[in-house]
């Protein structure tokens, strides 16, 4: 394969990114884009020389295509995953990766059936301290795990919307959820308390402001993630602690601190650019092993948002396997 050949579906947000990236890999292609907005399509068509459609169908029907860059809304999904996995096109899908379960197990065992590379959003994990921390935490006993995510409102219409976006745990916060579980394993049970407290003046507004998540992962260690888009500026983070060391990325800053000594690493990469490369390449040379967050990986982290939103609904803990059994119609 001389050139990987790449399509996108959305052209907008994180796309303009993963575009960007694409146009300095000089073992990709970017063929075509397709996005509801004909004004969006024709910029992009013409800053990266590609064909420009505004029907999904029409643009899996004309085109030869590699792979596909999924980057629309978590409630636009539809059936583009399955579309595109039954000719087996490789798939980049921007998380979250649907706002139901169901539907969503419905995609992964079309993924899974077609034997495609299947990459997701989760960028954390490419950073090169992500890496570093895990490496350290290999042989250490974690006993909590602290997160959060705090930062500002997001102008995007449809982020207001529960219905739409799921609210920010889903839809921002999840990424500091998988950090949590790529270095700590996975959730057990988690319980949830969510409110609209000082952002109720924004129009049509129907999602927390403020969410506090508690929760246990499967080896026994507690945690909680705090999330939060009251803020004026941003912060983000995961500590995770054991006898005598704790490990904390501060946004893309490591510490490792121990009884004597404190180590900190500072991030020297663009983990946007690491993920798309990683991307690429595994399908250059098929090999799924260089995609650190697979679409089974995001469907479980998906699974823990959806059920602290439960859990905040319900008023009770909610426990992993059971809700994730039901949810995919095992039983």
């Amino acid at each position: 394969m001389t050139k990987v050949k790449v399509g996108f579906i959305g052209v907008g947000g994180i796309a303009s990114v993963h575009l960007k990236n694409l146009s300095l890999n000089e073992y990709a292609e970017i063929a075509s884009v397709c996005d509801l907005s004909a004004e969006r399509v024709k910029e992009a068509s013409r800053l990266y020389g590609a064909k420009g459609y505004t029907d999904i169908d029409l643009m899996l029907e004309k085109e030869t295509l590699d792979a596909l860059f999924i980057c629309v809304p978590p409630f636009a999904h539809g059936f583009i995953e399955e579309k595109a996995a039954a000719k087996g096109i490789h798939l980049m899908v921007e998380k979250p990766l649907g706002l139901e379960l169901e539907g969503v197990a419905a995609k992964a065992k079309a993924i899974e059936q077609a034997g495609i590379i299947c990459a997701t959003g989760y960028c954390l994990r490419y950073l090169d301290t992500v890496q570093k921390a895990r490496e350290y935490l290999q042989d250490k006993e974690i006993a909590m795990v602290r997160g959060h995510y705090l930062t500002s409102f997001v102008l995007t219409p449809w982020y207001r919307s529960i219905n739409k976006s799921g609210g920010q745990l889903v839809e921002q916060s999840t990424h500091t959820l998988d950090l949590i579980r790529y270095l700590a394993g996975d959730v057990s049970t988690v319980y949830a308390n969510m409110s609209l407290q000082v952002m109720n003046d924004i129009p049509e507004i129907d999602i927390p402001d403020v969410t506090s998540v508690s929760f246990t992962l499967e080896t026994g260690a507690v945690g909680h993630l705090a999330s939060s888009f009251i803020q004026a500026d941003h912060s983000s983070g995961v500590a995770l602690y054991g006898r005598d060391f704790r490990v904390v990325i501060d946004n893309t800053t490591l510490h490792i601190i121990e009884k004597n000594k404190t180590v900190t690493y500072k991030s020297s990469i663009d983990f946007y650019a690491e993920q798309d490369r990683a991307f690429i390449e595994a399908i250059r040379l098929k090999n799924k092993a260089l995609i650190l967050a697979p679409y089974e990986e995001a469907y479980k982290t998906l699974g823990v948002t959806l059920a602290a939103n439960e859990s905040n609904k319900s008023g009770k803990a909610i426990h992993l396997k059971e809700f994730m059994s039901a949810a995919a119609g095992v039983h």
